[in-house]
């Protein structure tokens, strides 16, 4: 370590690498390290459409909260872009009328 705490490296950096490692050729795909999530998403009411956005339906509108609090984005989520916009508008309703939190209480 040096004086500002921090550990050196022996090894010098590649050029155009920012941390040295290699990133040249096919060697994610081999040992499955690649970006793939396997399945890709699907927004569920896109997939139902007997399903409807209601702010007034907070059972169903909990999966699109986090246990803080926070609305899902949509790439987590997997809804359209349309469909999360409503959500987010639904959420945001419903927490106006007391049926989801703002926030959840941190207890010490």
């Amino acid at each position: 370590m040096d004086g500002n705490g921090f550990r050196r490296d022996d090894k010098p950096r590649g050029a155009g690498s920012r941390d040295g490692r290699d990133r040249g050729g096919m060697g994610g795909e081999e040992r499955g390290g690649g970006r793939g999530f396997g399945r890709r998403k699907v927004c569920r009411y896109c997939a139902d459409k007997s399903l409807k956005v209601d702010y007034k339906n907070a059972a169903e509108l909990k999966y699109f909260v986090t246990e803080r609090g926070k609305i899902v984005p949509r790439r987590i989520s997997g809804n359209c872009a349309r469909h999360q916009r409503e959500v987010a508008t639904a959420i945001k309703r419903s927490r106006k009328v007391a049926l989801l939190p703002y926030t959840v209480m941190q207890h010490q």
